[in-house]
């Protein structure tokens, strides 16, 4: 099969018009072509005018903490002044647009809804339609493939949930490409930018990172590799409890644990009801250390999720049915909790908002047996398939 070409790719063997005009680059350290080189040096080599970078949460160099204000630099690569969308801003202001003829966008995103990146892209593209600046994506895979028949909710609740880390109605795992996202919402929230999608090449819906690169390119601190990628939708939820998610380590998204978990009989039960969903994934008993973060210094008992096969595996329904079982077996210790980040300094509601329904926590007060048998109606897309199917690029 023929090398899969990212959008960057492709956009490089090209010459659009606006090639030599004032280019603006939303970009981080993470977007590369498919021989690793950075895109923004790429595009300067190849004769893109490219004179501002815009960086999303983690900054440019990728490496900035969660939740944690970006401010504006100088990237040492170009030479270009870089702007912060995760500092005092979350969308590029009228002057940070004088004298831009076009923005484009290249970030890697991880293929879940509260990752921030996606709505990095969604709040320039009202940008781009407020001062009539055409918009290009270029295009990536979805690293967890784009297997609608994956994609897991619940959808999001627009009325009672919208946050930075999920605007709007979309799933969990959403199983699709930023490039076909924008153009889901730049008709169904009536953005109306000038947008066009530079698409990938040989990339086929049902492929993971897996199967087209063995090199993982960190995303942010907390995504190191692939798996970490693959878990993120379901154990992100751990950011709403008092338990680790095990930033702090080397194995983040991976494990979950906390200095009085039960590790061998949580991984003993979630190993015997694991089945009722695919039995895709094993649990194995495991102590780690945090250096940052919840219980950091702190010896923590925990469980590590081993997923064995990625073409059935279902992140958000294992996450919370590994929640649900933590719950069961700590009843005096286990306890929600908030997440302070820069866009939601108090913390609070922090479930909510990722789930993206209200009140969620009382679907882990039901009982055990019921939860691990129905957890898949709490997770379902509803309608998903059929409102995206009109956006979709790939086959």
């Amino acid at each position: 099969m023929p090398p899969l070409q990212f959008g960057i790719d492709v956009l490089l063997t090209q010459h659009p018009d606006w090639k030599n005009r004032n280019i603006a680059l939303v970009t981080n350290h993470a977007a590369t072509t498919n021989r690793f080189i950075p895109s923004r040096v790429s595009l300067l080599k190849h004769g893109f005018n490219i004179v501002k970078l815009f960086s999303p949460e983690h900054g440019l160099d990728t490496t900035g903490a969660d939740g944690h204000s970006i401010d504006n630099t100088i990237d040492p690569l170009t030479n270009l002044p870089v702007i912060s969308l995760y500092g005092d801003k979350l969308a590029p202001a009228q002057a940070d647009l004088a004298g831009i003829d076009l923005v484009l966008f290249d970030i890697p995103d991880v293929g879940s809804r509260f990752y921030t990146y996606l709505w990095t892209l969604s709040h320039v593209m009202e940008a781009c339609a407020a001062f009539d600046i055409p918009f290009v994506v270029a295009d990536r895979p979805n690293p967890l493939s784009g297997n609608l028949l994956l994609a897991e909710g619940p959808l999001l609740d627009e009325t009672n949930c919208s946050s930075f880390i999920g605007r709007w109605s979309i799933p969990v795992r959403h199983s699709c490409t930023l490039g076909e996202l924008a153009r889901f919402f730049n008709e169904t929230h009536a953005i109306n930018c000038r947008l066009t999608v530079v698409s990938c090449l040989n990339w086929e819906r049902g492929m993971f990172y897996s199967d087209w690169c063995q090199s993982f390119v960190p995303l942010s601190p907390a995504i190191p590799v692939f798996e970490s990628a693959l878990l993120y939708p379901g154990l992100c939820f751990l950011e709403a409890t008092n338990c680790s998610e095990g930033r702090g380590t080397a194995i983040p998204f991976r494990v979950a644990g906390a200095p009085w978990l039960l590790a061998n009989k949580t991984a003993r039960l979630f190993n015997t009801l694991i089945p009722t969903l695919s039995g895709s994934v094993h649990a194995r008993p495991v102590l780690f250390t945090p250096t940052e973060g919840k219980y950091a210094a702190m010896p923590c008992a925990g469980v590590m999720l081993h997923v064995t096969s990625t073409a059935s595996f279902m992140p958000v329904a294992a996450g919370w049915l590994l929640i649900r079982i933590i719950k069961e077996l700590h009843p005096e210790l286990f306890q929600w909790a908030t997440y302070p980040t820069h866009v939601n300094p108090s913390g609070k509601k922090h479930l909510d908002l990722l789930s993206g329904i209200s009140n969620s926590a009382t679907l882990f007060d039901i009982p055990l047996a019921d939860f691990a048998e129905d957890i898949k109606t709490y997770t379902t897309c509803s309608d998903w398939l059929l409102r995206i199917q009109p956006f979709l690029i790939y086959q």
